[in-house]
């Protein structure tokens, strides 16, 4: 196996040339509820008013604002956790530096409760 082969394994599926999708987080998940929302949006606009073109239009219409609209959502919420990671991990870190020492929070909890 010669490594052109094994670097062909390894690049994903692009949409259009441009998006990654295996390996751009959310991207699988926003364009599948894309194509869903584009066939709701189409289908419905079709059963109300039987015009085939404007239908497809707003099928059109459905997939990019659903696509978008899934991805920033999903984008959000990664940002939040891994903000939250780091402020955990931040946590963990100076609970570890300052345990058994004057400055650990929960030493100067048990010396408080000692006192009263």
């Amino acid at each position: 196996m010669t490594i052109e082969e094994h670097d062909d394994k390894k690049q994903g599926f692009k949409l259009m040339g441009i998006l990654d999708i295996q390996n751009t987080p959310c991207a699988r998940g926003a364009v599948l509820h894309g194509a869903g929302g584009c066939l709701v949006a189409g289908l419905v606009h079709f059963l109300a008013t039987s015009r085939v073109k404007r239908s497809f239009d707003v099928g059109v219409a459905g997939f990019m604002l659903t696509t978008l609209g899934s991805w920033f959502y999903c984008r959000y919420n990664n940002a939040k956790i891994r903000m939250q990671q780091r402020v955990i991990q931040a946590g963990l870190r100076n609970k570890v530096m300052y345990e058994g020492t004057s400055m650990d929070p929960s030493y100067k909890a048990k010396t408080d409760e000692k006192s009263s």
